[in-house]
């Protein structure tokens, strides 16, 4: 895929995940999450070579300094990704984080070990993953499942789970309920609009 392509598909993805988007010229210049994966993807072309590696751990701290969101230059990260928000967002070395994944605020992907092997999760597609939320440790959160704000997940949760709590629990999403309503839509309606 080319520059441009890709580009034009990541603008896609931050106004299909966030209905404040207003349009991809305003969100080409002010999202810091989309600026944050344009560094890293350099960063890691980068990263591949060896005599690079310096220069490339250089321009992801610029980045983090611009942004708030430090991404190390070896994670790898699938397409169409999308940081709302950014501030606080870490994503380790070993991280890998699959296609159509969205992170909110303060979320960690981080290690639980010192050794130099992979320490850091694997995140499935079209995983959610909650504000303030901490996946720690070379675990792996199947596709298309949804982490809890704050959780902290430190164990496997297979596809299609919610994952919440400390330390965090799974269960299997049930469909007919996530597409219910959490609110009654005839509580939005006014009143005196029935007079």
């Amino acid at each position: 895929m080319g520059f441009f392509a890709r580009l034009h598909e990541d603008l896609q993805a931050a106004r299909s995940h966030d209905p404040a988007a207003r349009g991809s010229s305003e969100n080409f210049f002010v999202y810091s999450g989309l600026h944050a994966i344009w560094v890293h993807r350099l960063t890691h072309r980068m990263w591949a070579t060896p005599q690079l590696r310096f220069f490339a751990r250089a321009l992801s701290q610029l980045a983090r300094f611009a942004t708030g969101v430090e991404i190390h230059p070896g994670a790898t990260i699938g397409r169409r990704f999308f940081i709302d928000h950014g501030m606080g967002v870490v994503i380790g070395e070993t991280s890998e984080i699959g296609e159509d994944v969205m992170i909110y605020h303060g979320v960690t992907l981080g290690g639980r070990s010192l050794a130099k092997v992979k320490r850091h999760p694997t995140i499935g597609d079209r995983v959610t993953i909650g504000a303030g939320a901490k996946v720690l440790g070379p675990i792996h959160i199947g596709h298309d499942s949804a982490v809890g704000a704050n959780a902290v997940v430190v164990k496997d949760a297979p596809a299609n789970s919610i994952i919440t709590g400390i330390p965090a629990t799974w269960r299997h999403r049930d469909a007919k309920k996530e597409m219910a309503p959490a609110v009654d839509p005839a509580e939005y309606i006014d009143p005196a609009m029935w007079i």
